[in-house]
């Protein structure tokens, strides 16, 4: 087994970065939901107590005051969970913040299957509502120095942006010193000499599950796959060229892998992207199929619902219509991250 050991794990990336990142701006405020601690942000609180302003469980009102100091000059973030941030105040996000595209950031921790929480923590369908409002910014972190990098891009827009933001243990996939870039995918393997080459598979993944292909395509390669793999942190926009450039190189077939309803998210948008520019190669999108999931480990969850590293062997198997003979044995060590660590103030 090819071990993972050398990964850094950094734990609360989000909690210092995110003070030393607001030293200078002081009209960045945030806003919480009853949630301060488990969105880390209550040493920020202690650190600018005159711009933190504690909302209580009224994520409709907390939207709609947002709002106003954005029409003021100001800078809001609102930290909650991500559920919170869509579902409950979706009137006010549209018409308050989204249709006058007022630069209000909304970062949404336990995206996706991240929470043993189960349904009513788990937003498995919050790319898919925001992709369909006008105005809106999505991006999504997959590492520690996307966590800390993302707060750049976040600040940059000129209007409203939802991040779908990690917390607590955090793998540092990327290196610290190339940060997230606005609309464009990083190309973490290639399945020729460049992009444009041809390749079997190209693979795009996003969020807590380019971890999981990580692991797998390695194995793949080993097994004489020729894959390029791209990870996408701007899901909206999706007018990125490499993203087209990778897909026009794909022979067999293009996966897409994300922490999400199928219907809506990564997969859709690439989708789009394919029939608006005729590419006609295969596409197998991974993630949840037309299901809620339930309360359990990230791991259990991964397996479950086969969106871990094996299931994108058994993907890619089918795919290219051969078997390629990898066991669990051939993929990189998982990491497990407890639902209860020092780094976790509540399991949800």
């Amino acid at each position: 087994m090819n071990t993972r050991s050398n990964i850094e794990i950094v734990t609360r990336p989000h909690v210092d970065n995110f003070i030393n990142w607001s030293a200078d701006k002081p009209e960045v405020l945030v806003l919480s939901a009853d949630l301060t601690n488990s969105c880390e942000v209550g040493k920020w609180r202690d650190t600018y107590p005159d711009r933190f302003f504690s909302m209580g469980m009224a994520e409709q009102n907390m939207i709609s005051f947002a709002a106003g100091l954005a029409r003021e000059g100001f800078e809001p973030w609102l930290h909650t969970f991500a559920v919170f941030l869509y579902r409950r105040p979706l009137d006010q996000l549209q018409m308050s913040v989204a249709y006058p595209n007022l630069k209000v950031r909304l970062v949404g921790f336990l995206p996706g299957i991240t929470t043993p929480g189960g349904v009513t923590h788990q937003a498995i369908d919050d790319v898919a509502v925001m992709r369909a409002i006008p105005n809106m910014t999505i991006v999504e972190t997959g590492d520690a120095t996307e966590v800390e990098s993302v707060v750049d891009v976040a600040h940059a827009v000129d209007g409203p942006v939802y991040v779908r933001m990690l917390r607590g243990e955090v793998p540092r996939l990327f290196p610290a010193d190339e940060p997230m870039q606005f609309n464009r995918a990083r190309v973490l393997s290639l399945g020729g000499d460049a992009l444009d080459t041809p390749a079997e598979l190209v693979v795009l993944t996003s969020g807590i599950l380019t971890e999981e292909a990580l692991r797998a395509i390695p194995a793949l390669r080993a097994a004489g796959v020729s894959v390029s793999h791209l990870h996408v942190s701007t899901l909206k926009p999706f007018t990125d060229p490499t993203i087209v450039t990778a897909l026009r190189s794909a022979t067999a077939g293009v996966i897409t892998m994300e922490n999400h309803l199928t219907t809506g998210g990564l997969g859709s948008a690439v989708a789009e992207v394919m029939a608006e520019n005729s590419i006609a190669t295969p596409l197998h999108r991974m993630g949840l199929r037309d299901t809620y999931a339930h309360g359990a480990s990230q791991p259990y969850l991964l397996a479950e619902y086969h969106l871990d590293a094996l299931s994108l062997v058994r993907v890619a198997e089918n795919v290219l219509d051969r078997p390629l003979g990898v066991s669990a044995s051939d993929l990189t060590e998982v990491r497990v991250a407890a639902a209860h660590s020092n780094a976790k103030v509540e399991a949800l």
